[in-house]
């Protein structure tokens, strides 16, 4: 059984089936074991299918109406009222809905998955804010488009998955003096690592301080970190660290029941 995290705050919402899954539960071998997602990955297709359709089968759809974007690391949303398959999947990082019985999701393996929902509206979101989109506007343009299905950024409730934490997120001197630039008061998410020059950067706390500043209801944090829980997550970087030949994705998926 594909194995798969909730957040409270979207558990007490009627009507709405979610999972963060983890590695668990799933078909797949060697550094893909078990529950790896990725269509992108070089894992065997047919075990990423069934470990697709389990992902589906515990939040209630059809494999078939499981479904995720070719993502790119931007602010694209796409809002769909409709599956597409696997040779059709547009270029984007969020996808919007309000069609009951499809559930929508992103792929993570160190990014931040977040998960909306306006339960009253009957929308929700899902998004894939690795750093690059969360500095791009990624959670704001899937609020917005929430908004344009008829949602109230008031009522949203987001939820930010399992992503890699500060502790283990070390990044660059050029990577701090683009944040800062932008806005100065975003030294707050940088604190300095061991590695002389370089700093640890806090992606949920970012995350979630611009879900904030967008005027969300709601905002839940699982607060887990894929690099430092190595039997229950995977991560891109540990595996580049760990200097594996590929990694395992994680799919984040949300639904409205119907």
């Amino acid at each position: 059984m594909a194995t798969m995290l909730q957040s409270s705050a979207l558990s007490a919402l009627s009507g709405i089936r979610h999972g963060f899954f983890t590695r668990t539960g799933g078909v797949s071998r060697g550094c893909y074991e078990s529950l790896n997602g990725g269509v992108g990955s070089n894992d065997a297709p047919a075990h990423v299918a069934e470990n697709r359709a389990r992902m589906a089968a515990a939040v209630g759809v059809l494999p078939t109406r499981l479904i995720s974007a070719y993502q790119i690391h931007s602010p694209v949303v796409v809002t769909v009222d409709e599956p597409w398959n696997a040779s059709s999947r547009p270029k984007a990082d969020a996808i919007v809905t309000r069609a009951s019985g499809l559930a929508i999701a992103v792929s993570t393996a160190d990014c931040g998955p977040i998960l909306f929902a306006d339960a009253k509206a009957g929308v929700i979101g899902a998004a894939h804010a690795g750093w690059r989109g969360a500095f791009s506007g990624v959670a704001e343009a899937t609020i917005a488009a929430m908004e344009q299905c008829g949602a109230d950024r008031s009522r949203i409730v987001a939820a930010l998955g399992p992503m890699i934490r500060q502790q283990n997120y070390e990044i660059g001197p050029e990577f701090v003096a683009q944040f800062t630039a932008a806005d100065s008061s975003n030294e707050r998410f940088f604190e300095s690592a061991p590695r002389a020059g370089h700093a640890l950067f806090d992606l949920a706390g970012y995350v979630a301080a611009r879900l904030a500043r967008a005027g969300i209801g709601q905002i839940d944090d699982l607060g887990r970190c894929t690099y430092a829980e190595p039997e229950t997550f995977f991560s891109y970087r540990r595996s580049v660290h760990r200097r594996e030949p590929d990694y395992g994705r994680h799919l984040n998926a949300i639904a409205l029941a119907g």
